[in-house]
Parts: structure tokens; sequence; C-alpha cells
């Protein structure tokens, strides 16, 4: 599989909502909120295949109903396409869970 070229995370940020920059590397940062970890742990099962069918996997915590991302391609030490990619995917299975549960 051919990776994507790094385009460093200012670059992202101008595709992406409610995303920022992590201090001292070149990585994007979100923090998802969802109704209960529940909710949470079904987000992140639904990205876990998102993910693992890119071969590119999320730097991710969860504490009961947040989850906490960070996403870079290690490979390119930095921000490309594919976290662009990922990240968006990552927005709406979040938006469309909510949209579910409501």
């Amino acid at each position: 599989m051919i990776r994507p070229s790094r385009i460093g995370a200012a670059a992202a940020l101008e595709r992406l909502d409610g995303w920022s920059a992590v201090d001292g590397r070149d990585a994007i940062r979100k923090t998802y909120t969802f109704k209960d970890f529940n909710l949470a742990f079904a987000w992140m099962t639904r990205i876990a295949r998102v993910a693992d069918s890119l071969d590119h996997h999320p730097e991710w915590s969860n504490i009961y109903n947040r989850v906490d991302v960070v996403l870079a391609t290690h490979d390119a030490a930095g921000v490309t396409a594919l976290d662009v990619n990922l990240a968006q995917r990552m927005d709406d299975a979040a938006t469309s869970l909510k949209e579910e549960q409501s």
C-alpha cells in the first residue's frame, strides 16, 4: 500500500471542524463526548473497523462517555490525507450515532 505524503496539521485543520493541532508535534486532536459509556464504546467499535480497513489506527483513550483522539501518520512523521479521511469518518460516525439515539 502506498502511504500518502505529509500535508501537516495546518492544512488538515482547514478541512476539518472541531479539530485542533497538538502542541509539540505534527498531529491533530479532538474530544468526542457521548451520552454514556455504551455510546462511546459503540462509536469506538465502528471506528475500529474503519481504521482497520484503512490500515490506519488512531491514538485514543476512553473515559466513561468521552473519547480523546490524536491522529498522525507515524511513517510519514506527521499529518497526511489519511488522517483527514479518518477524522472525517470519525465525525460522520459520531453524528450518525447521536442521530440514531435521538
